[in-house]
C-alpha cells in the first residue's frame, strides 16, 4: 500500500512509476519497482541516520 501512495503522490516516484508504464511494463511490475525503491530509500535513510525531507519547491 506504500508503494501505491508514493506513486501517486511523490514526484519522484510518480514520474518513475510512469516511466515504467509509458514503457510498457504491467502496473503490477511498476509498483514493484516503486516498492523496491521506497525500501532502499529507507534503508539508506536508516544507515546513515537521516530523516525523510522533501526537496524545497
Amino acid at each position: 500500500m506504500p508503494a501505491l501512495v508514493a506513486a501517486r503522490f511523490n514526484p519522484d516516484l510518480k514520474a518513475k512509476y510512469q516511466k515504467l508504464i509509458d514503457a510498457g511494463k504491467p502496473a503490477k511490475i511498476a509498483i514493484t519497482a516503486v516498492m523496491r525503491k521506497l525500501v532502499v530509500t529507507a534503508n539508506a535513510l536508516l544507515k546513515a541516520d537521516r530523516c525523510w525531507s522533501q526537496y524545497p519547491a
